[in-house]
């Protein structure tokens, strides 16, 4: 408790003696609208910096994909790939022509999908692997 104190009392008659050794009434009376300015420009140069930093996206990590969880679920590459492309928002169809398989074997993926990941939708399938990392 006593070294914050201590801290902010130095802090402070650094300031104090800082603006005696400026004459602050003088330099206030001669650059008053010139110091007001530039005052306000360093603060808010500083405060656009920092606001800047906090809401700048960081960059992301290369995308791994949890081998762990996919053999624990059980999910096969074929069944990887039909994830991958719902996440893509492909159709059964283009997912079929892509893959070179008929849609009722897409169905039969996707399904098989739902069941290993308990869920009952595509939203919540990539949802839910997305939360796994199986998919980026």
């Amino acid at each position: 408790m006593a070294r914050p104190i201590i801290l902010y009392g130095i802090a402070l008659a650094a300031a104090a003696f800082l603006l005696e050794w400026l004459n602050y009434k003088h330099a206030v009376h001669r650059w008053s609208s010139e110091f007001t300015i530039v005052c306000i420009a360093i603060l808010c140069v500083a405060l656009g910096v920092w606001v800047g930093n906090r809401l700048t996206a960081r960059p992301r990590a290369a995308f791994v994909r949890n081998e762990a969880a996919i053999a624990a679920l059980g999910i096969s590459s074929r069944e990887c790939e039909v994830l991958d492309m719902l996440a893509a928002g492909h159709a059964n169809k283009v997912i079929a022509r892509r893959l070179d398989i008929s849609p009722n074997t897409v169905k039969t993926h996707i399904a098989r999908v739902y069941e290993k990941l308990e869920v009952a939708s595509r939203t919540q399938a990539i949802q839910k692997a997305r939360a796994l990392d199986i998919l980026p």
